[in-house]
């Protein structure tokens, strides 16, 4: 019975987590829940990167504190036993004579990893572990890739024509084939606003010129990557001169152009190694989610090279009868749903 009854509040911990979606990075979504006799007293999640634990905010909201060491507290990780952006959520467990702690998973990230727990169960808290561990750590998928793997989450995006094209054939400067309609493109600029960072090719950057903010969904707009080995994209083009960062990855041989703040350049070389070398640079700057979208050759090298671990495929109505072909790899569909007029498949890489 206790395990059922865990169950049911664990569930509205992972429903409060999801609220963080996009606004926590590099902090992980969590939700927590206060329970006496049955009964949710309080209950909170993590809102933004800087701000209080799910912790802090389920137990501020607890009317009448004198509950709590009658109480069991719900959280989805682990809570925390350092100091980092805020003091030691443990500690305040502890602090409160919160008597017993469910926790839907053990926190990966070094100053933690099971020092959160032991922390509790030191100062006589009882503890459970491993509450729907499964659905608790599928939600921070991209904190545990950057924890366990050392590099960001890798998340591939293309929109793709009924009969596999994701452009036509097309000279320099004229638009390209419109695959994604209104519906799909908020859908699209909700995936940019949970990402850390957007990476597109040479050849997109100069044919597209795009700004790859994110405009028809609330939420901030990721870090722009753009690759450009020779420095052939013109020092006019939007992710140059629009005043937002970008970040530009260069060789040697087009290094050194002088570009406007906040443009940012680094240097790596472009050979059979550059995507694990990519992946370490953003894991060095605390980028946890690469959102993917172009071109072709780039995507096409994420998937012969294993570096991915999700891929979304927009399917449109649109025949195209001929032009860029899209990527081609061996994964089924883990899941589709449809925005619009056009169909979206998901694929993992497992």
């Amino acid at each position: 019975m206790d395990r059922d009854r865990d169950t049911v509040f664990m569930r509205r911990c992972l429903q409060l987590a999801s609220l963080g979606r996009g606004h926590v990075s590099p902090n992980p979504m969590v939700g927590a829940v206060v329970v006496c006799d049955g009964k949710i007293i309080g209950e909170g999640y993590h809102r933004g990167y800087g701000l209080p634990h799910a912790e802090v905010n389920a137990i501020a909201a607890v009317g009448d504190e004198t509950l709590l060491p009658q109480s069991t507290l719900y959280v989805s990780l682990e809570p925390c036993s350092h100091y980092g952006k805020t003091p030691p959520c443990a500690e305040l467990i502890v602090n409160k004579h919160i008597p017993r702690v469910v926790v839907g998973c053990l926190d990966p990230f070094p100053a933690v990893s099971g020092r959160g727990v032991a922390r509790l169960r030191e100062a006589g808290v009882t503890v459970v572990t491993g509450v729907l561990e499964e659905e608790c750590r599928a939600l921070n998928r991209t904190f545990m890739t950057a924890q366990t793997k050392h590099r960001p989450f890798v998340t591939l995006k293309w929109a793709q024509s009924a009969d596999g094209y994701i452009d036509s054939s097309r000279e320099p400067g004229e638009p390209a084939a419109r695959i994604s309609d209104a519906v799909s493109s908020v859908w699209v600029h909700r995936l940019r606003a949970e990402s850390d960072a957007i990476l597109v090719g040479t050849d997109t950057a100069i044919a597209d010129d795009p700004s790859l903010t994110t405009r028809l969904w609330y939420g901030r707009s990721p870090l722009r990557i753009v690759l450009d080995r020779q420095g052939r994209i013109p020092v006019t083009a939007r992710l140059f001169t629009d005043g937002q960062p970008t970040l530009l990855v260069t060789g040697e041989e087009g290094a050194g152009r002088a570009l406007p703040q906040p443009v940012e350049q680094v240097i790596l070389p472009f050979d059979e190694a550059f995507i694990p070398a990519l992946l370490g640079e953003l894991h060095a700057r605390r980028i946890q989610h690469l959102l993917v979208e172009g071109g072709a050759r780039l995507l096409q090298s994420f998937i012969d090279s294993g570096y991915w671990d999700e891929a979304r495929v927009e399917t449109g109505g649109l025949s195209l009868s001929s032009g860029v072909a899209a990527p081609q790899h061996d994964k089924l569909p883990a899941y589709t749903e449809y925005g619009g007029r056009s169909r979206i498949d998901w694929y993992e890489n497992r």
